[in-house]
């Protein structure tokens, strides 16, 4: 999945076309495999006499590495020309320092194997070796054709052309062994290189490939691992994984790798814990084991006479029964039933400002606002009950009301305002309506004129 693999990553000037720094970032580039040199800055006055290492990358994370004789001035991701059986091949440069030096020693490579780096590539050599990536694809389109046609139980996974088209290399996967002479020699005729069989196996191949993992990231064979360690499904009885090989199985159909990566710490977990075949016996019922949460410590058992009673208890109150049993006494109270103390309540560990974990909250419907804009009421001056229209709240002149219009009453409160104060409002309702905006505080004062005979009393006859 690196840069060196994918189809962008092999291009013109040898720079990842899907990288945005093309190959230029401190780490030299998304190639897969890629190592950080921490070492960059510090030298070792011990090594000033030994030999220059250089680590050189080649197609798929394959990489080896190299004496520079020359002493040529080599930085992260500069194109090299390097020994190779027979001919030359052309790689990345991945690594220089002090860091290199570490890298042999962790993988024990002899000095013998160690081979030399010849110069820096010339332009013919650039375009050779670029011409031998393009013819890759269609190479491995026709050696499998070739593989069907003879009956061969096999696999080509990849091609590699060497640097100067004078090998090439077909790695393939098989169950069994397989007889390919004859193939090797159709190979020979035409493609006309010296050829090169090489078998792997289906993780390899995966990490060839690359893929997401079914944990949404890249696969790690193809990302970091180098080692590929055997697993088996003990691994996953340990960790109290259900036995389901689709879940279990990877992108290469093995098991995965990383059902080795915790195992350990399960394994130290459960060596204090007791067997689970015993059956804990009581005084009225018998239990017998069902799951275990290792780190939680619990074992979980079912009744046996009821099937529907599942009881937690606790791996040092099983020993206890367990060894009360075994004594003879069966005790009426064998499990300590695990509850949460009542009115205890748990603390977050977050703020809820907003309520985003409230599963409601899309249920109430916000009202739509309208375009109009509103109008208060004076909150300093109480209005009148009668016909008070105010802002915003105005009747539709399309729908017809259905309330009737409630005739004025005489205002018999002898606190009421004075008749003049009422001449003076209906005087300024009067007035011609002007443009001017209207401030909060303002409220619309009834249409209707008050009756004046109605709040004069009567005289009397």
């Amino acid at each position: 999945m690196g840069c060196s693999g994918c189809s962008t990553g092999r291009g013109s000037n040898n720079l990842p076309g899907g990288c945005k720094s093309n190959g230029g970032c401190e780490s030299g580039g998304c190639n897969q495999l890629n190592v950080f040199d921490w070492l960059s800055n510090m030298d070792n006055p011990s090594s000033a006499d030994l030999p220059e290492l250089v680590e050189v990358r080649f197609k798929n994370g394959r990489k080896g590495y190299f004496n520079n004789v020359d002493n040529l001035s080599l930085n992260v991701s500069d194109v090299v020309a390097v020994e190779s059986s027979p001919g030359h091949d052309i790689g990345t440069v991945s690594l220089v320092g002090e860091l290199v030096r570490l890298q042999v020693a962790k993988k024990s490579i002899k000095d013998a194997d160690i081979l030399k780096i010849y110069r820096k590539p010339r332009q013919n050599d650039i375009d050779k070796w670029q011409e031998a990536m393009r013819l890759e694809k269609p190479t491995m389109t026709q050696a499998r054709k070739f593989a069907i046609e003879y009956g061969l139980d096999m696999k080509i996974c990849d091609v590699e052309y060497q640097g100067d088209k004078a090998k090439c290399t077909f790695y393939y996967t098989a169950e069994q062994r397989v007889d390919f002479r004859e193939l090797i020699k159709i190979y020979a005729t035409t493609f006309k290189v010296r050829i090169e069989m090489r078998q792997i196996g289906a993780r390899q191949e995966a990490s060839k490939l690359g893929g997401v993992g079914a944990c949404g990231r890249e696969l790690c064979c193809s990302s970091w691992m180098t080692d590929f360690r055997s697993v088996t499904t003990s691994a996953a009885r340990y960790q109290q994984l259900s036995l389901n090989p689709q879940k279990l199985a990877g992108q290469c159909g093995k098991l995965k790798c990383c059902l080795n990566f915790e195992l350990d710490s399960y394994l130290d977990a459960v060596m204090d814990f007791p067997e689970t075949s015993i059956n804990l016996k009581s005084e009225s019922e018998e239990y017998f084991h069902f799951k275990t949460d290792i780190f939680k410590r619990l074992y979980w058992y079912i009744c046996r006479t009821d099937r529907m009673k599942f009881i937690a208890v606790d791996i040092d109150r099983v020993k206890e029964v367990m060894a009360m049993n075994k004594r003879g006494e069966f005790p009426e109270e064998i499990i300590e039933i695990i509850e949460e103390k009542e009115g205890v309540k748990k603390e977050l560990d977050y703020l809820n400002v907003v309520g985003q974990d409230d599963l409601t909250r899309f249920d109430n419907k916000k009202k739509k606002k309208s375009g109009k804009p509103t109008k208060r009421r004076n909150s300093n001056r109480k209005p009148n009950k009668e016909d008070v229209v105010v802002a915003g709240n105005k009747p539709n002149p399309n729908q017809k009301s259905t309330k009737k219009h409630k005739s004025s009453k005489p205002n018999n409160n002898p606190n009421a305002k004075k008749e003049d104060g009422d001449k003076s409002r209906n005087k300024l309702n009067s007035r011609p309506k002007r443009s001017f905006k209207k401030s909060s505080n303002d409220v619309l004062k009834p249409k209707s004129k008050p009756n004046k005979s109605s709040n004069k009393p009567k005289k009397e006859d």
